[in-house]
């Protein structure tokens, strides 16, 4: 238990990766824990998309950064990118696509990888590109882009200390 605290207390973003893809080993451990996590009624209306083909993650880079207007890697050079889409006909979706990146986020920490939450997945998903690869991935059904989780080893500069936790964040009644 203690070493679960640990690990969601010392967690951070990482904005800087080096190239080399994460072990199979890793990526699957974070990915069950993403299927572990609670979901509206138990209705599980989350499909992880894990992307590590280098023109898809790139082509994904380039419509997050179009979003943004921008051209800059948003995905700041990780190697892989883990779609996090819910089901739109379930009332709970968007907390239960969160909920599933949280627990990829932690999970990613918890074996050593480092990760970012990055968001705009919901409007590249909106674009007709974003539905052209809901149609090349054989996805069916009314998807929104919840978010993505980039994965990789990071670089230390890549890393930022955590910052102090604001006064009055815990009210007790």
């Amino acid at each position: 238990m203690k070493e679960t605290l640990l690990d969601l207390k010392t967690r951070r973003s990482c904005r800087k990766y080096k190239p080399e893809q994460i072990k199979e080993e890793e990526l699957a451990a974070i990915l069950e824990a993403g299927t572990y996590a609670p979901t509206g009624m138990g209705a599980q209306s989350p499909v992880i998309i894990v992307v590590q083909d280098k023109a898809v993650r790139d082509k994904l880079s380039k419509m997050n950064a179009k979003v943004m207007g921008t051209e800059i890697d948003p995905f700041y050079g990780a190697p892989t990118v883990v779609v996090v889409l819910a089901d739109r006909s379930r009332n709970t979706y968007v907390d239960d696509g969160n909920m599933v990146i949280a627990n990829l986020l932690n999970a990613a920490h918890a074996v050593g990888v480092d990760s970012c939450y990055i968001y705009r997945a919901r409007e590249v998903f909106q674009s007709e590109e974003g539905k052209q690869l809901f149609d090349e991935w054989g996805l069916k059904g009314d998807y929104e882009g919840i978010g993505n989780v980039i994965l990789g080893y990071g670089l230390p500069e890549g890393i930022k200390e955590a910052a102090a936790r604001k006064d009055g964040y815990i009210i007790r009644v």
